[in-house]
C-alpha cells in the first residue's frame, strides 16, 4: 500500500491527532526499531509522558522525504525488537496504524483474519498502549463476520476490524457498530 502513495498522500492527515501518514510510518519504524530497553529509557526520559516519548522516537525516524520514511519503514519490517513480549499489542500496532493511514485515504487494507482475532483478544483483556480493555469492560463483544466474543453486559456487534479500532480509540469506527453497547462505548472512548 505504501508504496502506491502519492507524495500528497504521505503528507495527508491520518486518523491519529496531528500525524501525517509519514509520521504514522515513522512511529511503525521506531516501534520496530525499540527494544525493551530503548523504550524504557526514553519513556523514563520523557517524564512518563508518552506524547513526548512518542515525539521524540518519531523525529528519530522521520525521513528528510516521504520516500527515505518509507525506505527506513522497509529496512524495519523483518526487525523482531519490541519494548516487552506483549505481541499481540505490537502486531496491533501495525494493524491499527495500518487503518490509521488506509481510511482517510480511501483506501481498504485488510488485515489477516486470525491476526486481526487475537489483535482483539488482547485488547478486550489488557490495557496495554492503549485503554482498551477499561473502554469494554462491562460490555459484551460480538464479531459480526467471525467467532469473536468477549465480556458480558450490553452488546457491541459488528465487524471485527471495527470491534479492534473502536478499541484502540477510534470512534468513527462505531458508526460500523450496533448494540445496546455502542453508545457507551463512544462516550468512553471520546
Amino acid at each position: 500500500m505504501l508504496d502506491s502513495l502519492t507524495p500528497q498522500q504521505w503528507r495527508s492527515g491520518s486518523l491519529c491527532a496531528d500525524w501525517t501518514v509519514e509520521h504514522v510510518v515513522a512511529h511503525l519504524t521506531a516501534a520496530a526499531n525499540t527494544g525493551t530497553w530503548t523504550w524504557l529509557r526514553s519513556i523514563v526520559l520523557a517524564g512518563f509522558n508518552t506524547d513526548r516519548h512518542n515525539a521524540r522516537r518519531l523525529a528519530q525516524h522521520l525521513g528528510a522525504t516521504p520516500q527515505e520514511t518509507g525506505a527506513r519503514f522497509r529496512e524495519s519490517m523483518m526487525l523482531t525488537a519490541a519494548p516487552t513480549k506483549d505481541h499481540a499489542a505490537w502486531l496491533g500496532e501495525v494493524i491499527v496504524h495500518g487503518q490509521d493511514i488506509a481510511r482517510p485515504l480511501g483506501l481498504t487494507l485488510v488485515p489477516d483474519p486470525a491476526a486481526l482475532h487475537q489483535v482483539a483478544a488482547f485488547f478486550a483483556a489488557k490495557d496495554f498502549a492503549v485503554n482498551s480493555h477499561r473502554a469494554v469492560k462491562g460490555l459484551a463483544l460480538q464479531s459480526s463476520d467471525g467467532d469473536f466474543a468477549a465480556g458480558e453486559g450490553p452488546i457491541v456487534r459488528g465487524p471485527l476490524l471495527s470491534l479492534v479500532m473502536a478499541m484502540a480509540g477510534r470512534g468513527d469506527f462505531c458508526a460500523e457498530l450496533e448494540g445496546a453497547g455502542v453508545a457507551e462505548l463512544h462516550r468512553r472512548i471520546g
